[in-house]
């Protein structure tokens, strides 16, 4: 087995007037929000797929059914966590993950140190390991027309080196 394995997540929501925006674990100050059943922070959602599908763990769906009660309005960050403990207790360890979010408006630049911080302190990635950059898509399609927001993430996990492995 690879000491190392890679996974990409993906995600996407429709935006709704008057709901709360969070991204990245960070309310965006905005007219708009992502809809969806937990908080829909489509960031975060990602990256729990990079993380599950890396190690192997299905998808955040499976983990986390959008008809379950349980989840109703649940902070991602707090799924996030989950999905770490998941890949953590099935011996892997979080090396870096890249994101990038396609939405037309609001310009979340300035959001973007804070989004790194929380991600960083959720998985215990340590310092300079979360990239988050951000995209519009030029007017096009329904991130364009400001209907919606996307998230791709990838994740690369190892498994950390034994005292006893031989070299």
């Amino acid at each position: 087995m690879f000491p190392f394995r890679i996974g990409m997540g993906y995600d996407v929501h429709r935006l709704a007037e008057g709901i709360p925006f969070m991204l990245g674990g960070v309310k965006i100050d905005h007219t708009h929000g992502s809809a969806g059943h937990s908080d829909a922070d489509v960031l975060l959602h990602a990256i729990c797929d990079a993380l599950l599908g890396a190690a192997g763990l299905r998808d955040i769906g499976f983990h986390f059914p959008d008809n379950s009660d349980e989840f109703k309005g649940i902070d991602s960050k707090i799924l996030l966590k989950r999905v770490v403990d998941l890949v953590t207790q099935n011996g892997w360890k979080i090396g870096n993950i890249d994101c990038t979010i396609a939405l037309q408006r609001p310009k979340i630049s300035g959001y973007i140190p804070l989004m790194q911080e929380k991600i960083e302190s959720v998985t215990g990635s340590g310092a300079g390991s979360i990239s988050v950059k951000a995209t519009t898509t030029e007017r096009l399609g329904f991130t364009g027309r400001e209907e919606g927001v996307a998230a791709w993430a990838v994740a690369i996990i190892y498994r950390p080196e034994k005292a006893d492995d031989p070299k």
